[in-house]
């Protein structure tokens, strides 16, 4: 029995360290819509956004690690020419115009580097595309609400709470009723709060959006994959905090058009029982 649970963990230990030799983007294949156990990496990329940003943070891992070898050199390097035995009469140089100059409009260069393509995809993330289908998102303490609104070309008018639902999997990120997207279309989120700061989030989306009580913030996203997406409120927002997640199903344009019938029925049944109980 020892001798199995040693080997247990030699494997477990083995491919941690496997995990830590390889490329992020390769290590311990990540979630799709979900942290899987082990995952290192993010979670599988549904939109561009989302690929983008996951493209620019390797980046930036690439470049910092460069910057970092770099500076391990110099110290190296410093250590081997400048320490005593190799100069027993030290310098007195205390200036250094091109390496002062170096030293400046080096690190700028990178600063820019880095800065054109982190508002290149910030500018994308706070455009304002034409929708096609407007979900109002409120938090509450501890849950939260969707709004379907009727429009046009969107068949909604309906509202619903999602809870969580401590019985399904995957385990305090399932919930009790789901926000349904079609899959291929621009779906935009308007989010406020009734109480407190929440803040409402999608790793597979790339997208994480404040919800602020008496402010409506706006985003978007186009998940080019049908699946079941999880997230939770990225805000400490009280006692149950840990307790709000968000599920999101992206479905195919027929299975959307037939859940918004099943659901505008069902909802707007609930919304009306609760206002006649309200007013009795």
């Amino acid at each position: 029995m020892r001798k199995t649970q040693a080997q247990h963990w030699s494997l477990r230990g083995a491919a941690a360290l496997g995990a830590l030799l390889v490329p992020s983007s390769i290590a311990l294949a990540a979630g799709i819509g979900q942290p899987e156990p082990w995952q290192m990496d993010r979670q599988v990329a549904v939109t561009a956004e989302a690929h983008d940003l996951h493209v620019f943070e390797n980046w930036l891992h690439w470049l910092a690690f460069g910057i970092s070898l770099f500076v391990l050199a110099l110290i190296v390097y410093v250590i081997f020419k400048f320490n005593e035995k190799a100069n027993p009469t030290p310098s007195r140089t205390t200036h250094n115009t091109m390496i002062e100059v170096a030293w400046t409009i080096i690190p700028v260069l990178i600063l820019v580097a880095v800065a054109i393509p982190s508002f290149r995809t910030l500018r994308t993330q706070l455009s304002d595309p034409k929708a096609d289908v407007l979900v109002k998102v409120i938090g509450h303490a501890w849950y939260w609400s969707y709004e379907y609104p009727t429009s046009e070309g969107d068949k909604g008018g309906f509202t619903f709470d999602a809870n969580v639902d401590e019985d399904k999997q995957p385990k305090l990120l399932a919930t009790d009723n789901d926000m349904v997207v079609p899959v291929g279309k621009i779906v935009k989120v308007q989010v406020t709060s009734g109480d407190v700061i929440h803040s409402w989030a999608i790793p597979s989306f790339g997208g994480k959006i404040d919800a602020i009580p008496g402010r409506l913030n706006q985003w978007w996203f186009k998940a080019d994959r049908e699946g079941t997406y999880h997230g939770q409120c990225s805000e400490l927002c009280g006692a149950r905090h840990a307790y709000m997640p968000i599920t999101v199903r992206v479905v195919s344009e027929q299975a959307y058009a037939e859940w918004l019938t099943e659901a505008k029925t069902k909802f707007a049944a609930i919304d009306n029982g609760s206002r006649l109980a309200d007013a009795r």
